[in-house]
């Protein structure tokens, strides 16, 4: 775990919102949301969501799994949870 991609990852509220969405999603797919169904909800181009999902998943933040035709955006807990141990150990 990169503590330091994850404050960066974490600085735009983008990116928060889409962990936000997908903590509380279950779809057809399972837990996790297609980007495209990211895409259409935020309201952005495909470039700069891929973009921005680029930066989470650098980040050890989302996970991306292959579904068929669909990328499946998931939320890697593990990571999460470590950040969030780190944080209130060393703060």
């Amino acid at each position: 775990m990169n503590a330091d991609l994850i404050h960066k990852a974490l600085a735009n509220p983008l990116r928060r919102d889409i962990l936000a969405w997908l903590k509380s999603t279950d779809s057809p797919f399972g837990p996790g949301l297609p980007i495209n169904a990211i895409q259409a909800r935020s309201g952005l181009s495909q470039s700069t969501v891929s973009a921005h999902v680029a930066a989470m998943i650098k980040a050890g933040l989302l996970v991306a799994t292959p579904v068929g035709q669909f990328i499946v955006l998931s939320r890697n807990e593990d990571v999460i949870g470590a950040f969030i141990r780190e944080m209130r150990e060393s703060l």
